[in-house]
């Protein structure tokens, strides 16, 4: 299972690894991502079964399929190139669109609602909480002040606002100043969080016997609720769980340069422990 198809990139490299009979199921929140996948795919065939939902559901998604286990699961968390590079999509400071930041455009919340309805103590906290940002209170009173003359509707104004709010102490680090607040509404408006923490419960529910679960992460909430969740997993059931990194896999020199954004990811795995009920039952797999 690819649980974030994206470009499909990752789908792609796990299909040709498990040629000529692997099946896939990718998933991914994003109806744009799993339309372009599936053209991308396509030359699989029916070794490719994608589905557009969150990974919170994995459970019922792979009922729906005749699927009850699989072999591995991969999560590839956060936003991708190309919801970033995508100016309608809301996600980039750096790129002037409507604030908007939702992956699944099916739902009703953007960021501009967050900005201009919230109560002040509600978005300091989501700054202070999603985007660990020490500003929170300077950059809320900032945004406060403006929507009181005109809405906060765009991503440059945003930027800009945040900006101005920093003090100059704050602006010479390697990151934008306004990384950590387009952050911060990025995840409370998908629930990012939330939807981590119960697809992680679902998927150690779906690993067949030697099956692994590997999590791509790109900030420190996201990878404290991967390695707290490994963690009790592997203490609670230490002959059925283990894990595949005791420290998580970064990217090298290299590779950063190849791919700047992949700078601060992070890569843990856990794998279930095949046991006598799975040698004895090969077909977990199809139910």
């Amino acid at each position: 299972m690819d649980c974030t198809l994206g470009g499909g990139g990752h789908a792609e490299a796990i299909l040709e690894a498990t040629a000529p009979d692997g099946l896939l199921f990718g998933i991914d929140r994003d109806g744009e991502a799993v339309r372009r996948s599936g053209k991308r795919l396509e030359r699989y065939g029916t070794r490719v079964r994608l589905l557009h939902d969150g990974f919170k559901n994995l459970g019922v998604l792979l009922r729906t399929q005749g699927v009850q286990g699989v072999d591995g699961i991969l999560m590839d968390l956060g936003v991708s190139t190309m919801q970033l590079m995508d100016s309608e999509r809301g996600f980039s400071f750096q790129i002037d669109g409507p604030l908007d930041m939702r992956m699944d455009r099916r739902s009703s919340l953007t960021a501009a609602a967050l900005v201009n309805s919230l109560s002040e103590p509600q978005l300091v906290q989501i700054l202070f909480e999603y985007g660990e940002e020490r500003w929170a209170r300077r950059i809320t009173r900032a945004i406060v002040r403006e929507r009181q003359k005109a809405p906060v509707t765009r991503t440059l104004q945003l930027a800009d606002l945040v900006r101005r709010a920093v003090p100059r102490l704050g602006r010479g680090q390697r990151i934008h100043p306004a990384t950590r607040t387009f952050q911060a509404l990025r995840i409370a408006v998908n629930q990012e969080l939330d939807q981590l923490g119960a697809g992680l419960s679902e998927a150690v529910t779906l690993l067949n016997g030697n099956a692994r679960l590997c999590v791509i992460s790109f900030h420190s909430l996201e990878d404290r609720i991967v390695k707290r969740t490994f963690k009790a997993l592997t203490q609670a059931e230490p002959g059925r769980f283990r894990l595949v990194t005791k420290k998580p896999v970064v990217p090298g020199p290299d590779e950063i340069r190849m791919n700047p954004r992949a700078r601060s990811a992070k890569l843990r795995g856990v794998e279930r422990v095949q046991d006598a009920a799975d040698r004895n039952d090969p077909g977990t797999v199809f139910g």
